[in-house]
């Protein structure tokens, strides 16, 4: 088992809409590790890329959830049937239908520069590389895996990095709208959290790590200002007792 594969468990979400979507992701995470303990280095890459493809599939399904001007825009130039398709999506794994190379340039919503996005296509054709029968065994070692998966996950938190913007832009919507315990969808902040903001946003721990660290002092002026310090405290003690099950 290569460790420090495990963090990319950190960038995926805490909770999902559906049970079908939690075992796909659990599935993905037992064929990598059986793969690594059988010495199928090959076949493990394969899983691991699976999951971080699940990785961008859920940003960009952020970006389209919290942003939606900006992520219609991005369709343009993609068929009508496929637009039409992206836009009523009601998962984030609607995105399998987009080219991966394509789909790798959906970062450039989060300002993503062209040479990066060169660099996660780059995933792109190694994930192609290593899928076709070409007589190719392109990870023989847990090394060579190893050092794929350094690289991976320098990608993956360069993405993330590149999404707290619009994660704290979804977070203070969400605050703002949850603030009167009448008009929200729970009346407990507990419950309001776990089932609105993480359950319904895909939420990782890093999102839930950029949520904490803002400072809700500009709300301060807010009618129901105590409430919305109740939900922040809720997602800082959210993000303490994951890190504390982690350590």
């Amino acid at each position: 088992m290569i460790e420090e594969a495990g963090q990319l468990e950190r960038f995926l979400p805490i909770s999902y809409r559906t049970a079908k979507e939690e075992e796909y992701v659990r599935f993905l995470w037992e064929a990598f590790n059986d793969n690594c303990a059988s010495g199928k280095y090959q076949f493990a890459f394969l899983a691991y890329h699976m999951l971080t493809m699940c990785f961008v599939y859920f940003n960009i399904w952020q970006i389209k959830q919290i942003r939606p001007d900006q992520f219609a825009t991005a369709l343009i130039g993609f068929n009508k049937d496929m637009e039409r398709d992206l836009l009523a999506a009601t998962s984030p794994f609607t995105f399998h239908v987009v080219n991966e190379s394509n789909v790798m340039r959906f970062p450039k919503l989060i300002q993503c520069d062209n040479g990066k996005i060169g660099t996660y296509t780059k995933l792109v054709k190694d994930r192609n590389d290593t899928a076709h029968s070409n007589g190719n065994i392109f990870f023989t070692t847990e090394a060579e895996l190893a050092a794929k998966i350094r690289e991976t996950l320098r990608i993956v938190t360069e993405i993330q990095g590149h999404s707290e913007a619009i994660i704290v832009e979804g977070y203070k919507r969400f605050l703002t709208e949850s603030a009167d315990p009448e008009e929200r969808e729970h009346i407990d902040a507990g419950d309001q959290v776990r089932e609105v903001l993480i359950h319904e946003g895909y939420m990782s721990l890093i999102d839930l790590d950029f949520c904490a660290n803002f400072d809700i002092a500009e709300f301060a002026g807010h009618p129901h200002f105590a409430e919305i310090e109740a939900l922040h405290a809720e997602v800082k003690g959210w993000v303490d007792s994951e890190e504390a099950l982690a350590a």
